[in-house]
């Protein structure tokens, strides 16, 4: 059997997605969808009530009113960011329960620096932007569950500069790129979204080379042992960033992610 596929199959608890993540799913591929239609699905799940109504009123979002009616955060926030929060809170229990508690903080740093950058350079909308930076390591799940010593390892590895697939595959004879692009396959996910999981480290390999090179940009802006060097110098002069000011971007994007991170913990 192909050592990746072994590896999904070995981790029963997350060949399924959570399933407040397929209704929203479902409910978002409808040709129209109301707002009542996501709303029903938030009302009947306390945390994420909860989780919505914290963001709302948060300095992250920094609408001038304190909100309390579930309905009116929905309506202010919008379909697609209800769509993301649902997502990062849903995944949260998952990624956690791995043993790898940094992998979803790490992801939402991701998210909110594609969100940024979206933003600031008008390259993709900033609400997809975040949710394709928030899903694109979800293979590291599986590797990290499977065995989470050796995946610690991993990690050592990369601490000091050695590359993340070279060393997984050498530990796993898998990688989280395999592992991951298996998992949008099980779970069904959108074109997009299954691309960014399978090429975000080899952007020039994608139909769909922007979104892929943004996730890797904003990927490497976040990790702890930053280095500009790494960087894809050509994507950013195209973006229009002045590679001398990168240190403050990256500064910018940490502020702006733990923010929400402390407010969806």
């Amino acid at each position: 059997m192909d050592k990746t596929i072994e590896l999904v199959n070995s981790i029963k608890d997350i060949q399924a997605m959570p399933s407040v993540i397929v209704k929203v799913l479902n409910v978002m591929k409808k040709p129209t969808v109301s707002m009542k239609e996501l709303g029903d699905i938030v009302v009947y799940d306390q945390s994420l009530t909860i989780k919505i109504l914290a963001l709302v009123n948060s300095a992250y979002y920094g609408f001038s009113q304190q909100i309390s009616s579930i309905s009116i955060a929905l309506s202010l926030l919008g379909m697609v960011k209800v769509k993301n929060i649902i997502v990062a809170v849903a995944m949260k229990p998952m990624m956690s329960n791995s043993g790898d508690k940094e992998l979803w903080k790490h992801s939402m740093r991701v998210a909110a620096g594609c969100e940024y950058l979206a933003k600031m350079t008008k390259i993709m909308d900033a609400d997809e932007a975040f949710i394709i930076g928030f899903i694109h390591d979800i293979g590291k799940i599986v590797l990290h569950t499977s065995n989470p010593k050796l995946y610690n390892k991993v990690i050592e590895c990369t601490k000091d500069g050695a590359d993340i697939l070279d060393v997984e595959k050498n530990y796993f004879d898998s990688d989280h790129v395999k592992t991951g692009s298996l998992l949008a396959k099980r779970w069904q996910l959108p074109i997009l979204l299954a691309n960014i999981i399978s090429y975000h480290h080899n952007p020039s390999l994608s139909s769909i080379p922007v979104p892929c090179n943004l996730v890797s940009a904003a990927d490497k802006l976040v990790q702890d042992n930053f280095n500009p060097n790494t960087l894809d110098k050509d994507f950013f002069k195209t973006l229009g960033i002045d590679l001398n000011d990168v240190e403050s971007l990256r500064e910018v994007i940490l502020q702006k992610a733990d923010l929400l991170i402390s407010e969806l913990t």
